[in-house]
């Protein structure tokens, strides 16, 4: 683990993990991936885990992956390899999560921002949340656990462009499925957990795991999805 990840037990069965480098808004560093990574798959593990919460440090939510890692794997081969096994894992950490995932979109989600929070189960945001997808600067953004949630012809549009999504537009589209008020997003997302928490757990991760399925995306790496 890492200081960059913040793990509390909040209780009911939920926990909540806070992306925490607020400094860089809370942009992905390896160190954070497979931190986020672990505590996903360790926590999954535990029968007494019922819903994970997803959010961020500060005035973002995520900034998508840290440039100057990824600046320095395009010199550095070995550390570039490093680089997207970290990123595999991450992501198919959080696509495969045995429990359900909520999003607290408390800031900004940009590029692999906006793909951590696409893999999520539900997404609860505030005022103030945004969203765009400018990557295809320098990596292939995910395309699939996009177009699950929005279609295909969005999602082309928003990848290809990479304009901004404000929130009305977010929540109209199917991006965003709850909007709290000021400040209130875990609140709403940890009120969500609870109550999805408090359903059957074994009938609650069976279904977890046919909406998996049903996605189709389980077995790609992270450059096919």
């Amino acid at each position: 683990m890492t200081d960059e990840l913040q793990v509390e037990d909040r209780g009911d069965g939920v926990h909540l993990l806070r992306l925490h480098r607020p400094e860089a808004a809370n942009a992905l560093s390896a160190a954070l991936r497979v931190a986020l990574a672990e505590a996903v798959e360790l926590l999954g593990a535990r029968d007494d885990v019922g819903v994970l919460v997803l959010t961020g440090s500060g005035r973002h939510f995520c900034a998508g992956f840290d440039l100057a890692e990824l600046g320095a794997s395009v010199e550095d081969p070995a550390l570039g390899m490093t680089t997207w096994a970290s990123s595999d894992r991450m992501h198919h950490s959080v696509l495969r999560s045995a429990v359900p995932i909520v999003c607290a979109l408390n800031g900004p989600a940009l590029a692999g921002g906006f793909d951590l929070a696409t893999l999520c189960d539900l997404r609860v945001a505030q005022p103030g949340v945004w969203f765009a997808r400018p990557e295809l600067e320098f990596a292939v953004p995910l395309f699939g656990p996009l177009r699950e949630l929005v279609g295909g012809a969005l999602a082309r549009e928003l990848c290809l462009t990479a304009r901004r999504v404000e929130l009305d537009e977010a929540e109209r589209v199917g991006l965003v499925n709850r909007v709290a008020g000021e400040g209130g997003a875990v609140a709403l997302a940890l009120e969500l957990a609870t109550a999805i928490a408090g359903r059957p757990r074994a009938d609650v991760r069976a279904l977890r795991a046919k909406i998996v399925a049903a996605t189709g995306l389980a077995a790609a790496p992270t450059l096919a999805l």
